[in-house]
C-alpha cells in the first residue's frame, strides 16, 4: 500500500502518518455542542471525521476514535464571552439544562446513523469528566494561571508559542478583545467560570475557585489525555476551532505535560459548507439541517457523497441544484452495482491506485472517479466495489433505487400511488391516448413528483425537488 500523506495544520504541510503505537491509530474528534440541532455545516465536519477513521483502517489501522459531546461550558462566543449555550437554550424553552442536552445528542446520534458514520470507539460526555477537569486545573494552577473574581484564567504567556496552530501573527489567524476585567492578556481564556454572586446555573459544580462551571476548552483537553493519552495521534476539528478552541487546548496541554508538545502529533481540520442563502447559522433560527433535505425528498447519502465529491481542506458551496446532482450521481453508482458479478479475482491494480488517492491527504474527488469508472463497466466485480465502499461509506452494496426515493413532507401521494398512476399513464401512451398520458404527467408533478421519460437509467420518476 502507499504510505498514508496527511496535512497537518500545525505545520502547514503534508506528512507521512506514523503512529505513535504500531498498527494503532488513536484520533480524538471535537464533537457537538448539544443546545440545538446541527445544520448541515457541522455535519461536514463528522463526514470528514468518518473518512479519515475508514481511510486509517481500509490501510490495516486498529482505529481508537473519540468524538466529546460539549453539554455545559460553551459559550455563545468562543472567546469567553456571552451566556452559555447550554443554559441559554434551556432558559429559552422551558426546559432543564439535562433535557435539552439528552434531546439534542439523541437527535445528533440519529444524524450521524443517517449518514452512515461509524459510532466511534468511545462517546465522551463533558459533564461526565467534570472531576477530572478539576484535577487537571489544580494541576497547572499554579505555573499557569491566576484568579480572578470571575473565574480561573489561563495565562497564554506562560506556554512556548501560543497561536501557532492559528498563526495568528502571520497570517491573518482570528484576535481576540475580550471583555472580562482585569484578564492580563485579550488571548487569555477561562479554565473555570465562576458563578456571579446571586446567580444559579442549572449545571454548576463546587471548586477550588467556587461554584461555577469549566470553561469549554478544558474539556477537550481533559477528555482527549483521559482516552487517548499523551501524546495522541490526531486531533480533527472544523477550521474554525483552529483559531482559538484549538490553540487554548494546546496551550492547556503543553501546561499539563510540561513540555512543548501539541497533545497531538497531527491537528487536521476540514474547511467550511458556504451557504450563499445565508441559512448556515444557528443565529437566524433558520437554518439548514439534514431533516431539511429529506423533507425536500433527498437521501441523506446524498449529502454525504456530496460531501466526497470535495475535497476536506476545501470550501465546499452548497446548493439544491448540487446535492440534485449528487443524487443522481448516488444513482448511477446504485445502477452499476446491480451489473456488479460475483466471479474472478479483486482488482488489485484499481484498489491500488484508489488506496494512492486516499493516501495524498484523503483525495476523495478521485477515489470517486475511480469508482465511477469501475461502476460504469459491464461487469463490475463485487467484491472491489464493497472494498472501495468501505473506505467511502455510501452503503453501495445495500442500497437499492427504491431506497433513494425519499418522499418529501410535502407530498401528497404515497410510492404506491405514484406506481399505481404511472401504470395508468404507460397503458395509456401504450394505447397512443396522450391526452390521457400528458393529463397523469401534470396531476403527477402537481403533487410532486417528476415523471422521467427516456431516463436511460429506467428510473421512472423522483420526488421534485
Amino acid at each position: 500500500m502507499t504510505a498514508l500523506m496527511l496535512y497537518n495544520s500545525l505545520t502547514r504541510s503534508i506528512e507521512p502518518f506514523t503512529p505513535i503505537h504500531p498498527g494503532e491509530a488513536r484520533v480524538y474528534t471535537c464533537g457537538p455542542t448539544v443546545y440545538n440541532y446541527q445544520h448541515i455545516g457541522n455535519m461536514r465536519a463528522y463526514v470528514f471525521a468518518d473518512t479519515l477513521g475508514r481511510v486509517l483502517r481500509f490501510k490495516g489501522y486498529e482505529l481508537r476514535h473519540v468524538i466529546n459531546i460539549t453539554d455545559v461550558g460553551h459559550l455563545t462566543s468562543d472567546a469567553d464571552a456571552g451566556d452559555d449555550k447550554m443554559e441559554k437554550a434551556a432558559s429559552a424553552a422551558g426546559k432543564s439544562a439535562w433535557d435539552i442536552a439528552r434531546y439534542y445528542t439523541q437527535e445528533y446520534w440519529r444524524d450521524i446513523k443517517r449518514l452512515n458514520i461509524r459510532q466511534p470507539h468511545t462517546w465522551s460526555i463533558a459533564t461526565d469528566y467534570v472531576q477530572q477537569m478539576i484535577d487537571f486545573a489544580q494541576a497547572i494552577e499554579a505555573r499557569h494561571c491566576y484568579r480572578l473574581d470571575s473565574g480561573l484564567y489561563f495565562d497564554t504567556a506562560t506556554v512556548p508559542d501560543y497561536g501557532r496552530l492559528a498563526r495568528a501573527h502571520t497570517d491573518g489567524g482570528e484576535s481576540r478583545i475580550d471583555p472580562v476585567p482585569g484578564k492580563r492578556s485579550p488571548l487569555d481564556f477561562a479554565i473555570w467560570r465562576t458563578t456571579p454572586p446571586g446567580e444559579t446555573r442549572q449545571m454548576e459544580w463546587d471548586s477550588p475557585w467556587g461554584r461555577g462551571a469549566p470553561g469549554w476548552h478544558l474539556e477537550c483537553s481533559v477528555m482527549s489525555g483521559a482516552l487517548l493519552g499523551f501524546p495522541f495521534d490526531i486531533h480533527t476539528g472544523g477550521i474554525d476551532h483552529r483559531e482559538i478552541h484549538h490553540p487554548c487546548e494546546i496551550a492547556q496541554n503543553q501546561a499539563h505535560e510540561g513540555t512543548a508538545d501539541t497533545g497531538a502529533r497531527l491537528w487536521m481540520h476540514n474547511n467550511f459548507l458556504i451557504d450563499r442563502t445565508g441559512k448556515m447559522s444557528k443565529s437566524s433560527g433558520d437554518f439548514l439541517r439534514l431533516q431539511t433535505l429529506i423533507d425536500r425528498g433527498f437521501h441523506p447519502l446524498s449529502y454525504r457523497l456530496m460531501c466526497l465529491q470535495a475535497h476536506y481542506r476545501s470550501e465546499l458551496e452548497f446548493s439544491w441544484e448540487g446535492l440534485l446532482a449528487a443524487q443522481t450521481r448516488l444513482k448511477r453508482m446504485i445502477a452499476g452495482v446491480q451489473k456488479a458479478v460475483d466471479d474472478g479475482p479483486a482488482d488489485d491494480a484499481l484498489l491500488g491506485e484508489f488506496d494512492a488517492a486516499l493516501s495524498n491527504d484523503l483525495n476523495t474527488p478521485v477515489a470517486l472517479t475511480l469508482l465511477d469508472g469501475l461502476l460504469s463497466g459491464k461487469k463490475p466485480h463485487r467484491g472491489t466495489i464493497g472494498r472501495m465502499d468501505e473506505a467511502l461509506g455510501l452503503e453501495l452494496t445495500t442500497l437499492t433505487r427504491a431506497d433513494l426515493r425519499v418522499r418529501p413532507a410535502a407530498a401528497t401521494l404515497t410510492e404506491e400511488d405514484v406506481e399505481a398512476r404511472l401504470a395508468e399513464r404507460k397503458a395509456a401512451r401504450a394505447a397512443k391516448d396522450f391526452a390521457t398520458s400528458d393529463r397523469i404527467r401534470d396531476d403527477l408533478i402537481a403533487a410532486g413528483v417528476e415523471v422521467m421519460d427516456g431516463d436511460p437509467l429506467g428510473w421512472d420518476w423522483r420526488p421534485l425537488v
